[in-house]
């Protein structure tokens, strides 16, 4: 498929039921949604890295062996929630920009994340109107907690730091396999790609961020109970919620896509490849 970053083609002839548009137009469509796309990306790293796990979703409970006290919490965190649709953008700006810019808008978002701890870092580091005990150290109230800020800093940095080096690899991931089906299908089966990609990065996702989510102490464990079994537990739940929204997304991104070639006047999928 021909892509933006290469010179702007107008592809009027697949579209003869289309009216032809002029160039400038065609430009401004295509920068405009890839923003759109990028907007999206971006905003929902950003959210979801400031709400990573400032709260964890219970979604059920098991008892695996009666004989053992305690039960297995089947639970994801807040920041999950959010992000399925950070694989969507990618692979609608995959499809429709090419690789070059999915890697870039990648790039971008590691680069968010950085920003991200360096606001939190600098906005923890500054003087505020916190009470001060006679060492300088913040005053916790009754229940032992550090004002807002610092509590939703400290978990944020442990929720970033464990995305950070997990999202850059499993967006990259998701961008490679992405293409890799693509030049196998020859461009056919949106489908395919849609889900092998985002299937094979979410799972690098997950086992990464829970892993290192877990050596920074940020995990709620049991310790009274198996903690392989709870992390593979975690690990299982979050996969499995990622898994079912990406087969979701596959209605949208396949009818997305079958309609914004055609508004961006690029060629039908299947009739080009990289």
């Amino acid at each position: 498929m021909t892509h933006i970053d290469e010179p702007l083609p107008t592809h009027q002839h697949s579209y003869p039921d289309l009216p032809e548009l002029p160039t400038l137009i065609l430009h401004r469509r295509r920068e405009s949604l890839f923003l759109l796309f990028s907007g999206i990306f971006l905003g929902t790293l950003a959210m979801l890295n400031i709400l990573g796990i400032t709260r964890f979703i219970k979604l059920f409970e098991m008892d695996f062996d009666a004989s053992t006290p305690g039960v297995t919490v089947f639970a994801v965190a807040v920041g999950v929630l959010p992000y399925p649709i950070t694989f969507l953008c990618t692979d609608f700006i995959s499809e429709l920009y090419g690789r070059r810019r999915a890697n870039l808008v990648v790039l971008i978002g590691f680069i968010l994340n950085v920003w991200v701890i360096f606001i939190l870092w600098i906005g923890g580091a500054l003087p505020g109107f916190e009470t001060l005990d006679a060492s300088g150290q913040i005053i916790q109230d009754a229940a032992g907690r550090d004002p807002v800020f610092f509590e939703v800093r400290t978990l944020a940095f442990g929720a970033v730091t464990a995305s950070m080096a997990a999202y850059l690899v499993a967006q990259l991931v998701d961008v490679q396999v992405f293409h890799f089906w693509k030049r196998l299908t020859r461009g056919k089966h949106l489908w395919i790609r849609n889900n092998g990609s985002t299937i094979a990065s979410q799972l690098v996702d997950t086992v990464a961020v829970i892993l290192i989510t877990y050596s920074f102490g940020a995990l709620p464990i049991n310790d009274d109970a198996s903690i392989p079994l709870q992390l593979v537990v975690y690990i299982a739940t979050g996969y499995v919620f990622k898994l079912t929204m990406a087969l979701i997304d596959t209605v949208p991104f396949v009818i997305g896509t079958r309609y914004l070639v055609r508004y961006l006047r690029l060629p039908p999928p299947g009739t080009d490849s990289e």
